[in-house]
């Protein structure tokens, strides 16, 4: 279960406030790092995402023991960093929203599920799943035909 993922992008409260809308949530400062915000939804897992300034970048802080943050003055335009989030939209709403922030909306195919790149400030993926999609993400991913797939996996004869 992953309760909360951490993000950096150009706009942090207004990335974080399109993602409230998304996703039925509320946005709140983030005070460990100044200008960060996090969105949450509020349901039973605590789900949430916390937006930082873009070239935040997470460090173990020696002088009190958790983690702390320092900004790096180039930061990779993009990341590998992505997630799947299920959202109670229609590929409809998630399009309109994305064409009145100007940002990228892709509806495609990962073979066994369907999702919708969403690309945050055209820097940063979200897969978003739509209700349908999400139903298709959960039989593809079900313990059966992941046991499945381990055991042909493991059948395979790999050659060197």
């Amino acid at each position: 279960m992953i309760h909360h993922i951490s993000l950096s992008v150009k706009n942090p409260q207004h990335v974080a406030n399109v993602m409230a809308e998304i996703m039925h949530g509320k946005v709140v400062p983030f005070s460990p790092n100044p200008g960060g915000y996090m969105m949450l939804v509020g349901d039973e897992f605590g789900t949430g995402i916390e937006f930082y300034p873009l070239g935040s970048e997470l460090i173990p802080d020696a002088w009190h023991g958790q983690a702390g943050f320092q900004m790096n003055e180039h930061p990779a335009n993009y990341t590998s960093v992505h997630a799947a989030i299920s959202v109670a939209l229609s590929i409809e709403e998630i399009e309109r929203i994305g064409a009145r922030e100007e940002w990228r909306v892709l509806p495609c195919s990962r073979g066994a599920f369907d999702v919708v790149e969403f690309w945050i400030e055209n820097h940063l993926m979200l897969e978003l799943l739509t209700p349908e999609m999400t139903a298709k993400y959960l039989d593809a991913t079900n313990p059966q035909k992941l046991e499945q797939m381990d055991n042909s996996v493991a059948g395979v004869n790999v050659r060197r």
